[in-house]
């Protein structure tokens, strides 16, 4: 297993500096105020890379544990909540609106381009009564990457709390919290971070948090409720057993991406993502997106005579290397490049590029270019 090439959007490669810092011994986190300290200071590194003031927390339990403790807390029944939908994480957020009671109302978008901002502000001209909305900064099974500094300003302006699920984008795309007007933002460490899988970052606006905490019904649940941080600084208490390993892991990924430069992290995947697209679309692939590309993965649509699915299977039998093709209906359409966090290097993307190369002239793809050649010839732009 250790030696299979993986390039998926996440989980990404984690640098040995992470590995080797999970590995230290570690004091007990219940009871040991340094690691509470720890813990504050690297939930306001976090912040400085997407640009908050708020306060940040982390959270034991993969992104998706963010979407749904988010709609736990904010959720009352009955209460009406804006899906933005143009994307498949981005509709999925509607059944955990529902799951807590509340009701789920679709603005639909098309699936292969960014939200139209023009066609929202038309609806929310005709209804805007909503607790909050629910946003995909980044919709991974698609690329499809929503301009927040648009979406998030336009809903404050009606007093919609902000929900925004930026697993996928956030470390890899720019995300300005405060300046967006975001009111809940949610990360994971295992995507664009590239440390180990198994954590949330969120953080929480005032404005979130006096929703959350005037409740007129308690939040279901304990694990999945955001009060429960309130005041753990000053409590030097946390709610649960802290993963310290994890986090001591997360926390030097953290410092991986200041060193570098967050500018620099964000150009780094910018350029990669860029050439990426253009070798693909010289090769003689399709896009998946007719606009509003991620800089953290590219959608490839493969050709139908071949299909994704097989592509897949078989880059991992001849090859040992694993790309993966998309969420369903998209499965054996879309073959997804995850350039993300320590994938986003162009070592990783040559070797990743010349296995779709190989893979797709083995089972019949016609074709003079190389798709290695078409990379470096746009990298260099």
């Amino acid at each position: 297993m250790n030696d299979k090439f993986v390039y998926a959007p996440g989980p990404t490669s984690v640098k040995e500096n992470v590995r080797l810092e999970r590995a230290k011994a570690t004091t007990n986190p219940d009871v040991d105020e340094e690691f509470v300290e720890f813990y504050k200071n690297t939930c306001d590194k976090i912040g400085k890379i997407i640009k908050t003031k708020n306060p940040v927390y982390i959270l034991s339990g993969e992104g998706i544990l963010g979407l749904e403790a988010a709609c736990a807390t904010l959720t009352e029944q009955r209460d009406r909540v804006l899906v933005l939908d143009n994307g498949i994480y981005g509709r999925g957020f509607k059944d955990f609106v529902e799951m807590y009671g509340g009701e789920g109302v679709y603005f639909s978008d098309d699936y292969n381009k960014a939200i139209d901002i023009n066609k929202l502000k038309e609806f929310l001209e005709k209804d805007h009564d909503f607790k909050y909305a629910t946003i995909v900064h980044c919709d991974t099974p698609t690329g499809v990457l929503n301009d927040l500094s648009k979406i998030c300003p336009m809903l404050n302006e009606y007093g919609i709390i902000t929900v925004v699920d930026s697993v996928s984008a956030m470390a890899g795309e720019d995300i300005q919290v405060d300046d967006w007007k975001i009111d809940i933002a949610l990360g994971g460490s295992q995507k664009a971070f590239s440390a180990p899988a198994g954590l949330t970052m969120v953080s929480i606006s005032e404005k979130a948090k006096e929703a959350m905490k005037n409740r007129k019904t308690p939040v279901v649940g304990f694990y999945c409720n955001l009060n429960i941080w309130e005041n753990y600084y000053e409590n030097k208490w946390f709610p649960y057993t802290m993963p310290i390993s994890d986090i001591m892991g997360l926390s030097k990924a953290v410092d991986n991406i200041l060193e570098e430069g967050i500018k620099n992290v964000l150009n780094r995947h910018e350029k990669i993502a860029n050439a990426t697209r253009k070798a693909i679309d010289e090769y003689g692939l399709e896009l998946f997106l007719e606009e509003g590309y991620s800089n953290t993965v590219t959608a490839v649509k493969i050709p139908e005579c071949i299909g994704a699915l097989k592509l897949k299977s078989h880059m991992l039998c001849k090859y040992n290397t694993l790309i993966i093709t998309s969420l369903k209906p998209y499965d054996d359409v879309i073959l997804r490049i995850g350039h993300m966090g320590e994938n986003a290097r162009e070592e990783k993307m040559v070797f990743a590029l010349n296995i779709i190369d190989n893979g797709l002239k083995d089972l019949g793809f016609k074709t003079d270019n190389e798709l290695i050649r078409l990379f470096n010839k746009y990298l260099k732009e």
